[in-house]
């Protein structure tokens, strides 16, 4: 089945999972022919041809995409309900790590969100997620060696097609029940109004299972959330070639902190040495909102789109104030906010017949402020309690940083079956680090009947660190007391640049059925990587001096009438050498190991699969009823034994079932009810033991989970 982008036809793997149309693209889909001044007949057929030039300004041209249709999202775990982390891990090369974060080929994060083709900043929340799946209604993930319209974040490009009023029109609402807890009400309405479109949507989740366990028990203690999620989006078509969009959300999450029950005091505290660590009471708190204003036109051969965009984001730590100086010498209340504002531009102009060229910028400013006040235990010369009543002192941080991106670009129609896409980007931040670099783009895709579609590329990249870092200022308090680091070295955090290959193949030798192969390879100069150092749950940057990170992915599907089949499976090996920033952090043994050895990265995962399949009965009827289920399989991520990172953490496999049964109901547009069934074998499997370079405690993946949703459409 060929994957579609708005609705430009690309050609390349299909990864059909659960219900048809989990697609991998090599795209090579030119730009669609520029609309003719004839009048149109409709608002719809304005807007859909709006969205088809949308899609012809930032093309995928030679890279990877990985496609969630509407259907695809509703057949798998949850449905569309389901995190934006747990969708993803259905495409290839994709692992899954604590705290609900995922990693992209050997990537930590680096991953890049896009709203309509707008780039959204990055926010400070961990444990939750800024956007909902069900806002979505198309989804890819784009990896490879990227054109070079994508900049700064690189490892994955997630890009969201919005619903609106035209695509989900109507109210739907819907509630989910089930085990550990869990409550999940969502709202969705949407419509149109003459030249106004309109989509509304929102939902809220309690559960006891906020956060990964920290013990292999089936039930976490202390570990509820409260989150919402809410986004808008208004449209008004100005007239047949101009479009004004306007795009509001934003998450707020409560979390308590699992315990740990069984652990042992580390310090002496107003006379007392023993506490039970299964009555910890630390929490966090997170929020993001965000707002986009776009403008889109169309001009005789050329379209843009130029965006302002605005973010804040929030994080909080709030420990127990006796719990975590007795175990950790530390009991920080810790806030940090990001406010990031700014303009991003991006056009096509189709040149000739076999040129299009292409080119945009990006302008964004971040403050970002750090606030912590806290209490530790006084110590002597050589680390030893001094006394058992705490001290406090206080950090704070307020710094501003700019981010500037320009490309250009040209896709060359060279012959009816190769296309070269070929363009410069130059970057440059200016806050915690200012550097800068110019870097080279080429794809060539070659499609010579088909069959087959083969594309190789080069990317060179350059990855900003996060604004937010820990000065010498806050070490400095630190000393005299137990919350000291190991050292003091604290070399700033560079930007990561990257020498990025890619190539492979698909093949559709008959309807329904896809095949294909992709490889990579990327040799990184300052490596960025994160870990959590210290109490509050809040991840630190630092450097690798130099990378290696390649693999290999593999896929295959059939969609065919009822049946939808896929899998997918995907080897990967991420090694660094010499941590050369933020080096306070870690012990001065490891670091002295890590300098004249290359290690393993604590998020290697050598090997990842998933595969699925999906049935669908009378799917033609109003009684319509589809059974699905599928697997995630991951080898594991690193552990410490020896050295760093030296061990593979056990292999695991989950399995999932679906059921959904449509349902009439007079005078609506019906309702379904569907179970879900997360872990069905309720394997207990570790994501995290505790220890890894920047590993900061053990963490286990979800037990078998009992999920009942009722939905009713209006």
């Amino acid at each position: 089945m060929k994957a579609w982008i708005g609705s430009a036809v690309g050609i390349g793997t299909a990864l059909i999972a659960a219900a048809p149309a989990l697609a991998q693209t090599a795209d090579t889909t030119p730009a669609p022919a520029a609309p003719t001044a004839a009048p149109v007949e409709t608002i719809t057929v304005t807007a859909t041809r709006l969205d088809e030039a949308r899609s012809s300004i930032q093309p995928k041209l030679g890279a990877s995409s990985y496609e969630f249709s509407p259907r695809t999202l509703d057949a798998l775990p949850q449905g569309q309900l389901a995190p934006l982390s747990q969708v993803l891990l259905r495409a290839p090369g994709v692992a899954q790590d604590s705290f609900g974060q995922i990693h992209v080929r050997g990537d930590h994060a680096n991953l890049q969100y896009r709203l309509d083709g707008v780039q959204l900043p990055e926010t400070l929340s961990l444990f939750s997620q800024s956007l909902a799946t069900q806002s979505a209604n198309k989804l890819s993930l784009i990896t490879g060696a990227l054109p070079a319209q994508y900049g700064f974040r690189q490892a994955g490009i997630v890009d969201i097609t919005l619903k609106s009023g035209t695509t989900d029109p109507g109210a739907e609402a819907s509630m989910t029940l089930g085990s550990r807890d869990y409550r999940q009400p969502s709202l969705s309405y949407g419509g149109r109004s003459g030249s106004f479109d309109y989509f509304l949507t929102g939902q809220y989740l309690h559960s006891g299972n906020g956060i990964e366990n920290p013990a292999p028990s089936d039930t976490p203690l202390h570990d509820d959330t409260d989150q919402w999620h809410a986004l808008g989006k208004v449209t008004d078509i100005i007239d047949e070639n101009t479009r004004l969009s306007f795009i509001g959300g934003g998450a707020k999450a409560r979390f308590q902190i699992p315990n740990n029950p069984g652990q042992t005091a580390n310090f002496t505290v107003n006379g007392n040495s023993a506490f039970d660590s299964s009555l910890l009471d630390q929490r966090q708190y997170e929020s993001t909102y965000f707002g986009i204003v776009a403008l889109q036109k169309h001009y005789g051969a050329g379209d843009f789109q130029l965006s302002a965009f605005g973010s804040y984001s929030s994080l909080a730590y709030k420990p127990d104030p006796f719990g975590d100086l007795m175990f950790n010498g530390i009991a920080p209340w810790a806030h940090r906010t990001s406010l990031t504002t700014g303009v991003q531009g991006d056009g096509s102009w189709k040149a000739t017949d076999t040129h299009t060229i292409r080119g945009g910028f990006l302008v964004q400013r971040e403050r970002a402020t750090s606030l912590t006040n806290a209490f530790a235990l006084p110590v002597d010369a050589t680390g030893t309690p001094t006394s058992d009543q705490a001290t406090g002192f206080s950090t704070n941080s307020d710094i501003v940083g700019w981010q500037y991106g320009v490309y250009v670009q040209d896709e060359w129609k060279v012959t009816p079956t190769v296309t070269v896409n070929y363009g410069l980007r130059f970057d440059a931040v200016d806050g915690a680090t200012q550097e800068n670099q110019l870097s080279p783009r080429i794809n060539v895709v070659w499609q010579p009947n088909d069959v087959l579609t083969a594309h190789v590329g080069y990317a060179r990249y350059f990855t900003p660190p996060p604004l937010s870092q820990i000065g010498n200022g806050a070490i400095l308090a630190t000393q005299g007391t137990t919350a000291a680091p190991p050292s003091t070295l604290n070399d700033p955090v560079k930007a990561e640049r990257a020498h990025y290959f890619d190539a492979g193949f698909s093949l559709t030798p008959v309807d329904g059925l896809t095949l294909g192969f992709d490889a990579y390879y990327k040799l990184a100069q300052n490596l960025l990587d994160e870990g959590q150092f210290g109490a509050p749950v809040i991840l630190s940057s630092f450097n690798y001096g130099s990378a290696e990170v390649k693999g290999i992915e593999l896929s295959a599907s059939y969609d065919s009438g009822p049946w939808s089949v896929y899998g997918n499976a995907a080897w990967s090996e991420a090694k660094g050498t010499n941590i050369n920033s933020a080096q306070f952090n870690f012990d001065p043994t490891e670091l002295a190991y890590i300098a004249q050895n290359t290690i393993y990265l604590d998020h290697n995962q050598s090997w990842t699969g998933s595969g699925g399949a999906a049935y669908t009965f009378n799917r033609e009827s109003d009684w319509a009823t589809r059974i699905s289920g599928d697997v995630i399989v991951g080898s594991g991520l690193r552990s410490t034994v020896v050295t760093p990172n030296d061990t593979a953490l056990p292999a695991y496999a989950t399995v999932n079932l679906s059921a959904a049964q449509k349902i009439p109901v007079k005078g609506t547009r019906g309702a379904q009810l569907r179970l879900d069934v997360i872990n069905v074998f309720d394997h207990s499997y570790g994501l995290r033991d505790g220890t890894g370079v920047g590993v900061g405690a053990p963490q286990f993946g979800q037990r078998r989970t009992f999920l009942v949703t009722l939905s009713q459409k209006f």
